[in-house]
């Protein structure tokens, strides 16, 4: 187990699980836990395949601490405003990289939500590949209530889930989202009973580890560049990983 200010990792074989552990302040999130969960990346074994993050406690992360808000460290949002344009841009830079390396090609994320992902909290879960959310989960994206914008990696990843007509009504208004409307806008994976959330992440993470482990490598490549790419390109890259597969699974050596 790797421990940190507010979080830790925990691996048992090929899942890791990354959990918020603030539950008194409903896993409000740090800088500090940022710069832990970053180093979590670099402390991965080699065999994790699936990547479980979730909150103790009734909230999955109410969002930013409000001590960085109104504090006057150097993570504070007056000791940012303090610093250059580019050195505030690459401590912001430094900041995403704590979700970012939840998109790694080698690992398949699962976000497990109950209660709040507000803000932060609600970009922690759109930094996982796959959403399990109570029926008492709310997102909202509440950075602009605060007169800021969402930095932490989350929109492009909302864009492609929703649409940039509704993932700008999300973000301008700050409003909440119910699971419901979660599952129908496609932000969730699946919406279930608050007593099944345990049980529907290890039943949906058992599921991802009876897969092969190099196919499912080659699908989530395949899948997370599409959006990006022409039919014609696409085709050709399911061509070539096709190709890659028949030749590992006939034992050729390239």
């Amino acid at each position: 187990m790797t421990a940190g200010i507010g979080v830790r990792l925990e691996c048992d074989g090929p899942v890791a699980t990354v959990t918020l552990c603030r539950p008194d302040v409903l896993n409000a999130q740090t800088p500090a836990m940022w710069r832990q969960m970053r180093e979590f990346s670099r402390d991965l074994p080699g065999d994790v395949r699936v990547v479980v993050v979730r909150g103790e406690g009734r909230s999955f992360s109410a969002g930013l601490d409000l001590g960085v808000v109104r504090g006057d460290g150097e993570d504070s949002f007056a000791g940012l405003t303090m610093l250059p344009p580019q050195e505030c841009a690459d401590r912001i830079a430094q900041f995403q990289e704590a979700f970012t390396w939840l998109h790694r090609p080698d690992i398949i994320s699962v976000a497990a939500v109950q209660g709040h992902a507000i803000g932060a909290g609600f970009q922690l879960a759109l930094a996982c590949d796959l959403r399990v959310l109570a029926e008492d989960a709310r997102f909202a994206m509440a950075e602009v209530t605060l007169g800021l914008v969402p930095d932490l990696a989350g929109t492009k990843r909302l864009v492609e889930l929703v649409g940039y007509a509704r993932a700008l009504e999300i973000c301008a208004t700050g409003r909440r989202i119910e699971a419901t409307e979660a599952r129908r806008l496609g932000l969730a994976t699946v919406v279930v009973a608050g007593g099944d959330l345990d049980e529907a992440v290890a039943d949906l993470t058992s599921a991802l580890l009876a897969a092969d482990r190099a196919a499912v490598i080659e699908i989530k490549a395949l899948l997370a560049g599409a959006a990006g790419r022409t039919h014609a390109e696409q085709q050709r890259v399911e061509r070539e990983a096709q190709t890659r597969r028949f030749r590992e699974i006939a034992g050729i050596e390239d």
